[in-house]
């Protein structure tokens, strides 16, 4: 049996259709299962199998800052985090050493991460 044009054309459609190599050896006929499975791996043919697209990339969470706190008393490096005692200064805030770059402590962080982190799930 030659693998002629036309019949290496009809091995690709239906292969990538996901037929069987059985089911492609009896429509083309005069042909064996093994010589259809041979010629499919000779040419790399893939199966037909549809990929399901992968889910979107969650948006990335963005830093909303605090709402600012008008009093002098409240100091840049002071944790923002609000609490219901007052805490340092009779203020309604944590107080503590706010991390680098953040409006809260390392603790109120973690909090915060954490409350983000359930919502979100």
């Amino acid at each position: 049996m030659q693998w002629t044009p036309e019949r290496v054309e009809a091995l690709t459609r239906l292969w990538a259709e996901g037929l069987s190599a059985r089911q492609i050896a009896i429509k083309l006929g005069g042909i064996t299962r093994n010589a259809v499975i041979g010629k499919a791996h000779r040419l790399n043919l893939q199966r037909g199998a549809v990929l399901p697209e992968p889910a979107p990339a969650p948006e990335p969470q963005v830093f909303v800052e605090p709402p600012a706190i008008d009093n002098p008393d409240v100091k840049p490096w002071m944790c923002r985090w609000q609490t219901d005692e007052p805490g340092r200064l009779g203020l309604h805030i944590c107080g503590k050493t706010a991390q680098p770059g953040r409006p809260y402590c390392a603790e109120h962080i973690t909090v915060s991460y954490l409350q983000r982190k359930r919502t979100a799930a």
